[in-house]
């Protein structure tokens, strides 16, 4: 992992009591329970998908500005689907298209190759991210 001086940006979110938000603001809502099924808000799926295409978004605008003054048209639509392993445990699986008004075949591939390879969870390599689960107080488990 970097040194954690070299990191450019930074932010914590909370979920507690039926809400989750970002500690600036930008993002409040209200989130689904699974032990709550009457309770209305985000799923977790959903948070993952917006999640990946907010950053590959961030990605593909800066790789098109290597490719294209188009910059501005890049969409990128992000699929996330949970579910269970027979263990219990969660999996996740994400699918992520982008796409470019103006381009050719060639240079569209070239944006998705380049956004993929720069943004930390790409598509081709997992040892880029790292999570660290721990209780609060700071002790490690």
């Amino acid at each position: 992992m970097p040194d954690p001086s070299s990191w450019l940006h930074e932010a914590t979110a909370t979920a507690s009591g039926g809400h989750v938000r970002t500690d600036d603001g930008g993002l409040s809502s209200a989130l689904a329970s699974p032990l709550a099924p009457h309770c209305t808000g985000l799923t977790p799926e959903q948070l993952l998908a917006a999640a990946f295409a907010s950053c590959l978004h961030h990605a593909a605008v800066e790789a098109a500005g290597e490719i294209t003054d188009e910059a501005h048209t890049v969409q990128v639509t992000a699929e996330a689907r949970l579910g269970r392993d027979d263990d219990g445990r969660y999996r996740a699986d994400v699918h992520a298209s982008i796409s470019s008004a103006g381009l050719s075949r060639e240079q569209l591939a070239d944006l998705v190759e380049y956004a993929d390879r720069i943004w930390p969870f790409s598509s081709g390599d997992a040892t880029r991210h790292r999570l660290t689960v721990t209780p609060a107080d700071g002790a490690r488990r």
